[in-house]
């Protein structure tokens, strides 16, 4: 019998990958030695939490789509370590794949392959899905733990970038001695000779009344780069232009500058990656913490900077200055913005902010009541867009861009930037193109049937949406993994962006925002020449981008 191998391992268990691969590779091998079976195949995912549905990663996603393929290469599918592969409800909603095309599912605990309609086995694999979550928590416990009391009880230095004023010190050894050995060492924090002095300035300024732009306007016309700007390399996302009021706030508020270490003032959230699909797990995201949930070291740990008088004066002041408003962090969003994050102004390069106003959406960029304007960089105190000045322009370009008569044209340009390599990872989003192709083979035959023209047509739209969806997947596996794209590749991207903008005109602002972002869309804002510059990047990592001036506000 030929077997597929299947496993998982997670670089946040600090596990060796390969390592982890081998234990778990000779542990399939053992199971099936007794039936002269040999592997043929391997699916291993490095890296991606046992959270993650298989649909999720990439390579338990490839061998699911590998089950359909009747030309596989595998009769059977062999898992080292089930407590890696299945986590929580998994097992329930991968197997029915398994015993749908016929293929067994050998794991060790059972002894053999999987009889689905064995209790016992479903009950056996039930729990290790259980165990796994439990195990998961528990790490997630202790190492909290373990971090909120080196935090608190001696201040330790946990990682993380170094806030503005100080610099990494090395302390020695670390003093876990596996990690010792490994050569990793144990950090502090001593003062910047460069930036230190300019913390205390921002402190003594604010406590003799200056308020945050005022301290902010100062510095930048002394000629002190702002934090951007004297760290480059960790912030190439921002301008560095100069000092902005949440630059000097953040300052302000950060309890380290006291000598003492500050933990957890953020945490990984997990919220449902699609409400209406349970089985696609959990997406994580960065949230901040309330300053009641932060650690801070009770015993001074590094040279401070402020005094502890001082640092809550300015706390108090800063209290009493501050407007009614969300916490730190969080985003209160009652309406909807089609092209959010998609708009730069062209004078900062800033993106413009969502604003509503007069029932109608609108964009705005407020650098001047933001950023000291002591750089002399030429900008309006307000701009504005109006959503609706942009949208219908934008989409009737999108049409002609994709107009039958010009896709071949467009592919041949992109393709001719790009040497074929192909990937398996990539089969995965291919099957679903192929699959989405006869669907929609399938509904237009029904619609030549005599099926009702409604319900057909938003079908059609669905499933083109999901094809396209693939495309972009297709686009992002293939250049991830160091490859470039086929021109087949680039000919499903172009296509798919095609069908798209079918279906814009008539999807919902939600729908229209996601259509935008699949595309690639960048829009570029000239308030003087009342222009916007559309670019889109059907692959944002390796293809060229194509774009166009727009004209708003008049319809040119």
């Amino acid at each position: 019998m030929r077997f597929a191998f299947c496993g998982r391992v997670s670089t946040e268990d600090h596990q060796d990958p390969e390592a982890s691969r081998l234990w778990q590779l000779n542990r399939a091998q053992a199971l099936i030695s007794s039936t002269g079976g040999t592997i043929v195949d391997e699916y291993f995912d490095i890296g991606h939490s046992r959270a993650l549905p298989w649909k999720r990663r990439p390579r338990a996603s490839a061998l699911l789509t590998a089950l359909a393929n009747p030309d596989r290469g595998f009769g059977a599918v062999v898992i080292g370590e089930p407590q890696r592969a299945f986590y929580g409800s998994q097992f329930g909603n991968t197997f029915p794949l398994f015993v749908h095309y016929g293929v067994p599912l050998w794991v060790p605990e059972v002894g053999g392959p999987i009889d689905p309609d064995n209790e016992a086995h479903d009950l056996i694999m039930s729990v290790f899905g259980g165990m796994s979550k439990g195990e998961r928590n528990r790490i997630k416990v202790r190492v909290h733990s373990a971090m909120s009391a080196l935090a608190l009880m001696e201040g330790r230095y946990l990682g993380g970038r170094p806030p503005y004023g100080y610099r990494l010190k090395d302390l020695g050894p670390h003093p876990h001695p596996a990690k010792a050995a490994d050569g990793k060492r144990l950090y502090g924090l001593e003062p910047d000779p460069t930036t230190a002095p300019v913390v205390t300035r921002i402190f003594t300024d604010y406590l003799k009344g200056l308020g945050l732009f005022a301290v902010a306007e100062r510095l930048t016309r002394d000629t002190i780069p702002c934090p951007s700007a004297h760290d480059r390399t960790r912030n190439p996302h921002r301008s560095g232009v100069a000092w902005s009021k949440s630059a000097v706030r953040a300052i302000l508020t950060n309890p380290r500058y006291t000598g003492r270490n500050v933990w957890n003032r953020q945490h990984k959230h997990e919220t449902l990656a699609d409400i209406e699909d349970v089985t696609l797990g959990y997406a994580t995201t960065m949230r901040w913490n309330s300053q009641d949930k932060w650690i801070v070291s009770k015993k001074i740990v590094h040279t401070p900077l402020v005094s502890d008088d001082t640092f809550a004066r300015a706390q108090s002041i800063l209290a009493t200055r501050n407007r009614t408003g969300p916490a730190h962090g969080v985003k209160r969003t009652r309406n909807s913005y089609v092209l959010r994050g998609l708009i730069k102004h062209a004078a900062c390069m800033r993106k413009m902010q969502g604003h509503w106003a007069h029932e109608e959406a609108y964009y705005r960029c407020r650098y001047a009541q933001e950023y000291a304007l002591a750089n002399n960089v030429s900008h309006p105190r307000n701009v504005y867009l109006r959503e609706s000045w942009v949208l219908d322009p934008l989409d009737a370009w999108l049409t002609t861009v994709f107009k039958p008569h010009r896709l071949d044209d467009t592919i041949d340009a992109m393709a001719a930037s790009t040497t074929p390599k192909h990937h398996t990872e990539a089969d995965a989003a291919r099957a679903k193109i192929a699959d989405c192709d006869a669907k929609l083979a399938t509904h237009r035959a029904a619609l030549e049937a005599g099926a009702d023209p409604t319900v057909v047509t938003q079908w059609i739209a669905e499933t083109q949406a999901h094809r396209a969806r693939a495309a972009a997947e297709l686009g992002r596996t293939v250049t991830a993994q160091g490859g470039r794209m086929t021109r087949e590749d680039i000919a499903e991207l172009v296509r798919a962006a095609g069908e798209l903008t079918e279906v814009i005109r008539q999807a919902d602002p939600a729908d229209k925002a996601e259509i935008y972002k699949q595309l690639g869309l960048r829009l570029t804002y000239d308030s003087g020449k009342h222009k916007v510059l559309v670019e889109i990047d059907l692959n944002q990592h390796s293809l060229g981008s194509r774009g166009l001036p727009v004209g708003v506000r008049g319809g040119t």
